[in-house]
């Protein structure tokens, strides 16, 4: 889970009652990823694809999750599935010109 404001254990006291929002809390398992980093682009990349090819139903229980989970990801392994990165360097200096200093030479 990245570090959106929205993506805290907070923000479902917001949503839900306390009760409820401590029973959701009880079901999950979060691990937050770090803030900066082109391979978080690429797990949630892969997270899109899971959740297209593999969850786009409803599961019955945690067990046929498990399962479907697996099967997924064995047969994307076995296809070698990757990710086709393309933001270059050199993009990057583009898009992220205001992060980077400039330097003037004389």
């Amino acid at each position: 889970m990245d570090n959106l404001n929205t993506h805290k254990p907070a923000s479902l006291y917001q949503a839900f009652a306390p009760a409820e929002a401590r029973r959701i809390l009880d079901r999950l398992e979060i691990h937050y990823t770090p803030k900066h980093g082109s391979w978080l682009n690429m797990a949630e990349i892969e997270l899109s694809v899971l959740s297209g090819q593999c969850l786009d139903r409803r599961i019955p229980d945690k067990e046929t999750l498990d399962r479907e989970v697996s099967a997924w990801e064995t047969e994307r392994n076995r296809r070698d599935c990757k990710v086709n990165w393309q933001f270059t360097t050199q993009d990057a200096r583009i898009k992220l010109g205001r992060l980077y200093p400039s330097i003037q030479l004389c």
